[in-house]
Formats: C-alpha cells, structure tokens, sequence
C-alpha cells in the first residue's frame, strides 16, 4: 500500500463520500441546465456570440414586430463556408464597445453552430468548463495536500453555491476559473519539486520528464493567455502567480519570466486591435463617485466583506436578499479565513498557508489598493462577480485547515461546508424561480390569434431580447418600448393612430428600467398613473399579475388590457 495515501477503511469512507458530492455536483449542473429562463446579461452573451450586436437598433416611438428581433439572436443567416469569416469579423466589431475580451464569445460562437441556441445547449459549454474545473481543483489540491486533500477541494468547489450559479450561467465568469485553476497547477508542477511541498506524508516521488515539463509549459503559458482573454482583471490573478513563482523558486526566475511572457506574448494581437477600441469606449465612470471621506472608506469596507460574504457563504441567494445579510455573511466568511489562517500557521504548515492566501486574498487586496488609488469601486461590482478568480483560492484555504489541521475532526468539518453548501445549491435551484417570460408566453397564447401589443417602460436591451426570445415568433405580437417618462404620451399617440390594430394590450411595468429609472418614487407613481390614464379611454383592466425573479432586473408587474369593445 502506498505511503502516500494511507487507506484505512475511515479514510477509504471519507474519499468515497467526496467523490459522491463531486457526482452530485456534476448532476445538479446537468439537470439545471435549462432549468431557469436566461437573465439579463445571459441574452446579451448570446446576442454578442452570434455577431448581430450591430444589427440590434433599440425600439424607436412607432411600435415594432416583436419577432423581428428573434433571428439576432440566432447564427445570421449565410451562404457557404465563406460567409463565416464575415459573420466573425461582425462578432469581434460588435465587442469594440463591450468591456470583455473575445474568448468566451468566439468559444460560445463555436457553440452555437455545433448545438444551436437552446438555452440548455448555451449553457452546456460553461457547465462543461466548470467541470473541468472540478477536476482541475482535484489537481491542484492533490499537488498541495494530498489525494484526500485534491478531493475535498474539488468536492468544495464543486458545491460552491456561487459557483454553481455560474457554472450555468452564459458569462465568463464560469470558464474563467478553469484557467485560473489550470495556471495555479502549472505553476506549482513547474516549480522544483525536491524543494517544494516536502512533507512527511505526501512525497512527490515521480520525476518530472522532458515531455511532462513540456506538456506543463504549455499549460501554463495557455492558461495565461486564455485566462487574460478571457476577463480583463485576471491581470490581478497573474500578479499573484508572479509572487509565488519568485517566493518559491526565484533562482529559476527568468525561466518563469519566457513562460509569463510568452502568454502575454499571445494576447497582444487582441489588445492591439480590440482593447484600445473597448479603452476608448469604456464607461469608467460608473465605477467612481464623488463621497465624502468616511463613504469612500466604507464602500471600499462593505466591497471587499460583501464579496466574501458572497462567494463563500450566499453565492446567487444575495440577490434576493437585504443588503444587511450579506454583511453579515462576508464578517462570518472572513472570522473563517481567518481562523483557518491562524490554525494552519501555528502547525506549520507555512507553504500551503502562504500558496492559499496568494492564490486568493493576494489579487484581491491588490484590486482594493488599485480600487483606492484611481477613486473606483471595482470590487464589489456586479455581486461579486468581478473577483471570481479569487474563489479558487479562499476554497483552497479551507480545504488545507479541514485536511491539515482538523485530525480526527476532518470527516465532520467537511460534512459540515459540503452539507451547507449543498443546501444552498439545491435550495437556490428548487425554491427560487425564474420564468417570468413564460408567463407572459403562456398569457399570450391562451388567445394565439388576437394582436397584441405589449407596453414596456424600459429599452433596455436585456428586456427586449428576452421577450423577443421567449414569446413564439409567430404570434401576432408588436411592441412599444420606451422609458419611463416618455412612455405614456407615446403611447397616446400609438393608441390614436393604431387603436384598431390591438384587441389587447399588455403593459409590462419593469421594477428596474436599467437605463432610465425614475429618481423619486413620486416620480414613478405619476408615471405609471399616466400610462394607466392611457390605457383606460380604450382599453379595460382584466388582470394584473407580479412577475418574479431572483435579480432585480426580473421584476416586473403585468397589466393585462382587453378592448373595451371586444
């Protein structure tokens, strides 16, 4: 029996009892791949990845055909294999005003034409990514902590609450931890390993041949540059790799530089070309705000804690909750880092310790210091999502207090995280629903063939496509999109010019416009007292109906309208 990974029937429990959550993990990706409609940034993935953002107009003052935004959210028509570099070069145009490099997109594009646009076969490619992840995880733990130690991180990331949500998500956050995870690994097989990581029960005793190192280099140099065309702000992770590769092998220092360099190397026609045109088009203002000193301070506070909180505890469930929990959760998520920190340092596990903490609080203090010094608020951005990368890392830190310092307590301790995060993941899918456009589909169709107009305050592009998606193309139905505060007289007009073209009006009043919300509440109510103002000279209230959602963007209330004359 090998040294390396004694196998008491304890110890042959506990590893079965991981790789069963990893199955579990697994499953709860398959069968929630279509489980929820796609929210408001999902469509704009799917918009970007088939190349007709540039097609997209936003809805004028004269109502428009619905169905005729349906096909920009399919491949664009093509005539032959030569089309194809046409609808490419569309693609990366249309990412000119995006702030996200083109991988995830061309690698979705890709997708789209091998499985169509389903919204089970788009979200396959990052369930499939986060996969790979897991078994990377695997990698990288075992690498560090032994076979039992691989296992418990990438069951832990496996069920990760926040993770999950982003693993079925049509965004790059989810793919872009296969490459952080992917390079951590590299670096580490690539570091020496007589000199890294000895210890008395895990020995590395396998040589790294000429082949294995090559396979490793390209990994590595690989992941470096997919990872930075992936999400701009995997700078901060490479920084990090940067400091672990010079703090555990710096006389090797300028073999590591060619690989750093060489994956930058391959990212340069990208940022040459697409970067400059996203720099010049970046809306960076809405990162920063003028405040005053003590708001400026606890922004910076309530980011970093509220991201903690947030990928290591809530996960999507922040969403829905008050701001307040997830403070709560971040101040719990740190008390934990903190205590596996102390205890990981007082047994001496220094190596493991210093690794965990690079791979995962180093990228995010050194995003907070660059946050403090340009007077933005990138951190906390978007749910947390803009610091993903650092998750990998936090979860690492867990895993090597339970497998190095918990003893005989270890079995417990991991059934503790794993059932917790379990009953999130599981809870997040089964008790939290998301199909508030079928709703409005299933209103439509129990009358298929009465024209129907739907009034939205919003022009938002989320909205639009996902009613474009999700309502049958052949139904007869047109739409009046505007904002708020100029929906109702256009809506005047249409109705007094077109009265007779709608036997029934749904009006869509959206809990967040995105682009245009109203600053007062006062203003809200007189806005939506003028479309109900609208609609009652010619129309008669037959249902009203909350739209509900886990984001804030999927909350709507309906208003169903029939013709007073019918």
């Amino acid at each position: 029996m090998s040294r390396s990974f004694p196998l008491s029937k304890l110890s042959r429990t506990f590893s079965w009892a991981l790789l069963i959550v990893i199955a579990i993990a697994v499953l709860l990706r398959v069968i929630n791949l279509s489980s929820r409609e796609f929210w408001y940034d999902e469509v704009l993935s799917l918009l970007l990845s088939t190349g007709q953002k540039t097609s997209y107009s936003t809805p004028k003052e004269l109502p428009v055909t619905l169905a005729d935004y349906t096909p920009l959210l399919s491949l664009p028509v093509e005539n032959g294999i030569g089309a194809i570099p046409a609808t490419l070069k569309k693609l990366l145009q249309g990412l000119a005003g995006e702030p996200h490099p083109p991988l995830f997109f061309l690698g979705q594009h890709l997708w789209l034409r091998l499985f169509g646009n389903s919204v089970a076969a788009t979200r396959s490619l990052g369930a499939l990514f986060s996969i790979g992840a897991i078994g990377s995880a695997y990698g990288l733990g075992r690498r560090l902590l032994g076979h039992q130690g691989g296992l418990l991180l990438a069951a832990l990331l496996g069920t990760n609450t926040y993770y999950l949500f982003h693993s079925l998500n049509v965004r790059m956050y989810g793919p872009l931890l296969l490459w952080v995870i992917l390079s951590a690994w590299a670096a580490l097989e690539l570091i020496e390993p007589k000199k890294t990581f000895q210890d008395k029960e895990h020995k590395d005793s396998e040589s790294t041949g000429k082949y294995t190192k090559l396979l490793w280099n390209l990994v590595f140099i690989g992941s470096i540059a997919a990872g930075f065309l992936t999400f701009y702000y995997f700078a901060f992770f490479i920084a990090a790799l940067v400091v672990l590769v010079l703090w555990l092998d710096r006389q090797h220092w300028w073999q590591h530089g060619l690989r750093f360099t060489a994956g930058i190397t391959l990212t340069i026609p990208w940022v040459w070309w697409g970067t400059r045109q996203q720099l010049r088009n970046a809306d960076l203002e809405r990162f920063g705000a003028i405040q005053t000193w003590m708001e400026t301070v606890w922004k910076h506070l309530e980011g970093v804690i509220q991201t903690l909180g947030i990928h290591l505890v809530l996960g999507d469930w922040a969403t829905s909750l008050p701001l307040v929990s997830t403070t709560v959760a971040g101040v719990g998520a740190i008390a934990l880092l903190v205590v596996c920190s102390i205890s990981l340092w007082r047994q001496h596990h220094y190596r493991v310790l210093g690794v965990a903490l690079l791979l995962g609080i180093f990228p995010l203090v050194l995003a907070l210091t660059i946050d403090i010094l340009k007077g933005q608020f990138t951190v906390g951005f978007g749910w947390g999502r803009s610091m993903i990368f650092i998750l990998p890392g936090c979860l690492l830190l867990i895993a090597a207090w339970i497998e190095r310092t918990m003893g005989k307590w270890r079995p417990l301790a991991a059934a503790l995280v794993l059932g917790f995060y379990l009953v999130l993941s599981i809870g997040d899918f089964t008790l939290r629903d998301r199909r508030m456009f079928h709703q409005i589909a299933d209103i439509i169709e129990q009358e298929p063939n009465t024209p129907t107009l739907i009034v939205m305050n919003s022009q938002a592009w989320g909205h639009v496509l996902r009613l474009a998606y999700y309502i049958p193309s052949d139904l007869p139905v047109t739409l009046l999109a505007q904002a708020p505060a100029k929906l109702a007289p256009v809506l005047e007009k249409t109705l007094n010019t077109q009265t007779g073209n709608f036997s029934r009006v749904i009006w869509l009043d959206s809990g967040d416009p995105v682009w245009s919300k109203p600053k007062t509440e006062a203003e809200k109510l007189k806005f939506q007292q003028n479309i109900q103002t609208t609609l009652k000279s010619q129309y008669q209230l037959i249902e009203t109906q909350p739209l509900v959602g886990t984001m804030e963007e999927d909350q709507f209330t309906l208003h169903l309208y029939q013709s007073s004359e019918r």
